[in-house]
């Protein structure tokens, strides 16, 4: 009897906080979000023509020529030929990591070699005009998910886009230009442009 009195107390008090912190407080929380911040308590979700077409918090691996490029990404998932294993799979939100590789490893080395290499083929003319290549463009973010690049990384692929598009190279440099999101409050954060908003805007500009 001594132990079960001693025990009525702990287990009352745990059964409340578990219902308070496990159950009240979240259910709580997601309804005033919903009912504050509707569209990022949602997810933030991006829509065209009534269909949803990504998120604005998680990347796309754009690679072609007529697109802006994001991040790399480290993310990994399991190999469908072998579960055991996996695989790169760029902006994989069930596996949101970072590479973990430290500045000295053989493999970063490579990959960012490798990289380099890949954007001054793409990007030739823009190389040729004596741009420099911004760094996150060939480096992964701590999340791998990372859905901005910098102004400089945008800018750089001008030349590239505008002309898979036959589009004026002005042209797209403006809406680049117009698409950066600026510090909150003016410092709060880094200049930066969302790629997929950046590419939806630059094919409705080609319609």
């Amino acid at each position: 009897m001594t132990l079960i009195r001693q025990l009525r107390p702990a287990l009352v008090i745990f059964g409340f906080l578990s219902v308070l912190t496990g159950l009240l407080y979240p259910l709580g929380i997601t309804a005033i979000s919903h009912l504050l911040l509707p569209e990022k308590a949602g997810g933030s979700l991006v829509h065209e023509n009534a269909q949803t077409v990504g998120s604005a918090l998680i990347g796309q691996n754009f690679t072609q020529p007529r697109y802006f490029h994001g991040r790399p990404s480290a993310t990994t998932g399991a190999d469908p030929n072998d579960p055991t294993k996996t695989v790169p799979t760029p902006y994989n939100a069930a596996a949101s990591m970072g590479s973990n590789a430290s500045p000295t490893s053989r493999a970063l080395i490579e990959r960012v070699r490798i990289a380099v290499a890949q954007l001054k083929t793409e990007n030739p003319d823009a190389i040729a005009a004596g741009w420099s290549i911004p760094m996150d463009l060939v480096t992964t973010s701590a999340s791998g998910l990372d859905p901005d690049i910098s102004p400089q990384a945008a800018l750089f692929q001008v030349k590239r886009v505008a002309h898979a598009r036959n589009l004026p190279e002005q042209t797209v440099r403006q809406l680049v230009e117009h698409m950066i999101a600026h510090p909150l409050m003016g410092w709060l954060g880094e200049p930066h442009v969302n790629v997929l908003e950046l590419n939806m805007a630059l094919d409705a500009l080609h319609r």
